[in-house]
């Protein structure tokens, strides 16, 4: 999607709110004992509530509102009777559609008490996701994007999952340019266009590289390789020539 009009801005920006109160509203029920499927039980009543569809459910057929990733889970995860336990690493994503509009948002929660140095990957997560944002300007390559995630990975020694990207979103759920590399890559010859909507979404690990399937009977959930712990902030933006406007803030 390219936004053209002041009313291409405001219909994304009220999808992208209602993503956004969606994360947060599961986010504040998370605690031990709640299982998957309550907490996407949560978040589908938001997106009705607001006059919203679940994304995934309309585009893929998936059997939930919003993806639910526990622990050795990265993305993905399909609600269930999983019940979220104290330690637990937790990442929501909510994706939907309101006026033929889609937006994407997503982020990683501890449940106390956590490994520091999840609490340090879950800070870091977010910084990465921010130093993508800020490397958004209409004109840039999209390989900007990569690679300031990228170095903000290495000097602080983590790993990016390198076969989950970013990508174009606003007219359908995934839509163009199509998939954005949030890891260094000099293949990637593509600039921002003004009013370009995208997601910045880099996958940070402690030891990840890619992801791949859980098991043969869950055709949806993915793991990282080789098995790491791994945290995902998403956000969706619009390009400008100031830099990028974020539509998934929330209140």
């Amino acid at each position: 999607m390219t936004i053209t009009s002041e009313e291409d801005l405001a219909r994304l920006k009220a999808i992208g709110r209602i993503c956004a109160v969606a994360r947060d509203t599961m986010a504040a029920a998370l605690e031990p004992g709640i299982t998957t499927q309550e907490l996407d039980d949560i978040g589908r009543k938001v997106l009705e509530d607001n006059g919203a569809r679940s994304a995934p459910e309309i585009t893929y057929q998936f059997p939930g509102a919003t993806c639910i990733s526990v622990n050795e889970e990265i993305a993905h995860g399909m609600p269930g009777a999983r019940v979220i336990a104290a330690g637990d690493l937790v990442n929501i994503d909510v994706s939907a559609e309101k006026d033929g509009v889609f937006a994407d948002t997503g982020a990683s929660y501890i449940i106390p008490r956590a490994d520091k140095r999840i609490e340090k990957l879950c800070r870091d997560g977010k910084k990465a996701m921010w130093a993508g944002i800020r490397a958004v300007r209409a004109g840039s390559g999209l390989a900007d994007v990569g690679t300031a995630i990228g170095k903000f990975a290495g000097m602080h020694g983590y790993t990016l999952i390198r076969n989950l990207a970013s990508h174009g979103v606003g007219d359908s759920l995934h839509d163009e340019p199509g998939e954005i590399p949030t890891w260094p890559d000099r293949s990637e010859r593509r600039r921002i266009a003004d009013g370009l909507v995208f997601t910045i979404e880099p996958f940070l690990s402690l030891g990840g590289q890619m992801a791949e399937e859980k098991d043969a009977e869950d055709p949806w959930t993915l793991v990282s390789v080789p098995q790491a712990p791994c945290v995902q902030y998403e956000h969706t933006v619009v390009a400008t020539r100031r830099g990028a406007v974020v539509v998934t803030l929330g209140a």
